[in-house]
């Protein structure tokens, strides 16, 4: 819907630019203008549903009727507006605009916790909304706010999962928490899946300072006990205790070791000159059509001159070999797919984003508070649907069979 042009001009007359914004600018009069007609108009609504309630019985009592306002002073984008709010005789009248103690539009609440998602402190915050909206809002009113975000990550951390994800990528963040009177810096696990569909979502976070397996049998038993039956492909970056833990909850599930992680840390041991032919003679491991031929190619590897001088990069190919050989039975489609964790990196990537700011944390539920926000704030970007997912989950229904659910 479109506004008259001559109705914005008769507003604008009289008035400057600077009129528009500020405490008693011109939006501050419309939203008062505005809310007051939605409340009369409420309250009109409100008069005719009691009196038609009121029909049928053939009540004798006097109908309700409007009694007047009482103002009250509530907090906008645009700062703080006195409203006159109707009354009716009876008192019965709740509206929805603004609730009877309620101070805060809904709106203003969102604009809170948008930019606390964004990793704005409460004092930067406080300092946007008095600058620009010449609102004086306390540090407590934002923490109020941002506080109430928390029974809805409890419920998030809760909720009921899928049964089977095909695919599933776990990866850790380092955060700052506060625990014990002492700075502690913690591990923020997190789990982002590949649903049936190809859409991804997390399903969970998890802090530890230290991962092993009995950590990782917790993270699992807490998955189970929120309805995943299976997981079909589980990819990872060497996380301690995970293979033995998954083996035991999930017994099905393969296991893949992030190839691109396991190239990085080879990289870490060859001189700048050399990584290119570190990096040629590796990719004859994992682009091999079989575990026969990726052993040859390593085997060749570890016999040449590159592995003599940088000896630590052969046994670490080989102590991961267990995790890196389903690899190889995967088709070209699949492997493109589970190559990487690039998917929950640019994932956390947005996570350290929001909580660079902060020094530490006072808890594990204000880091949960944070980076909850910061999922919801840039979902629309890693929710995305996995690219060529068609042709991945045709392979992923020959590999799987009955266990791979049809959507």
């Amino acid at each position: 819907m479109s506004i008259d042009k001559d109705l914005l001009d008769r507003l604008m007359e009289g008035r400057s630019p600077g009129d528009l914004f500020g405490k008693s600018g011109i939006l501050a009069e419309l939203t008062k203008a505005l809310a007051e007609r939605a409340l009369s108009t409420e309250m009109d609504v409100h008069l005719n549903e009691e009196r038609a309630e009121r029909a049928p019985a053939g009540g004798n009592e006097p109908a309700n009727r409007r009694n007047g306002s009482s103002q009250k002073t509530v907090t906008t984008d645009n700062g703080k507006v006195v409203l006159d709010i109707p009354r009716d005789r009876n008192g019965t009248f709740d509206p929805m605009l603004i609730a009877k103690y309620q101070r805060r539009f809904p709106e203003f609440d969102r604009k809170i916790i948008s930019m606390y998602a964004r990793g704005m402190t409460t004092r930067e915050i406080q300092g946007h909304l008095e600058e620009i909206y010449g609102v004086e809002a306390p540090p407590s009113l934002i923490s109020a706010i941002t506080e109430a975000v928390m029974e809805e990550v409890a419920s998030w951390q809760n909720r009921p999962l899928e049964p089977c994800y095909p695919i599933v990528f776990m990866d850790a963040i380092r955060v700052n928490i506060r625990s014990d009177g002492a700075v502690a810096n913690k591990a923020v696990f997190v789990a982002l899946a590949v649903l049936p569909d190809g859409t991804r979502d997390v399903l969970g976070l998890w802090f530890q300072a230290n991962e092993g397996a009995k950590f990782w049998a917790k993270v699992l038993s807490d998955l189970r006990n929120r309805g995943v039956q299976d997981i079909l492909i589980a990819v990872v970056d060497g996380l301690k205790g995970f293979p033995q833990a998954i083996e035991a909850a999930f017994p099905q599930t393969r296991i893949q070791t992030c190839i691109v992680h396991l190239l990085r840390h080879s990289m870490n041991f060859a001189s700048y000159k050399d990584r290119k032919a570190v990096a040629a003679a590796l990719k004859a491991i994992y682009t091999a059509v079989d575990a026969a031929q990726a052993e040859a190619a390593l085997t060749q590897f570890e016999e040449s001159s590159l592995a003599r001088r940088y000896p630590a990069i052969t046994p670490s190919w080989r102590r991961a070999w267990n995790e890196v050989i389903p690899f190889l039975d995967y088709p070209p489609e699949v492997r493109r797919l589970i190559y990487t964790t690039n998917s929950i990196e640019a994932l956390n990537s947005k996570i350290r984003r929001a909580v660079r700011t902060r020094g530490h944390f006072p808890s594990d539920e204000a880091a949960a508070k944070l980076i909850y926000l910061a999922l919801n704030a840039t979902s629309t970007e890693w929710k995305r649907s996995v690219r060529e997912w068609h042709a991945v989950s045709s392979q992923f229904a020959i590999m799987f069979e009955d266990r791979f659910p049809i959507t």
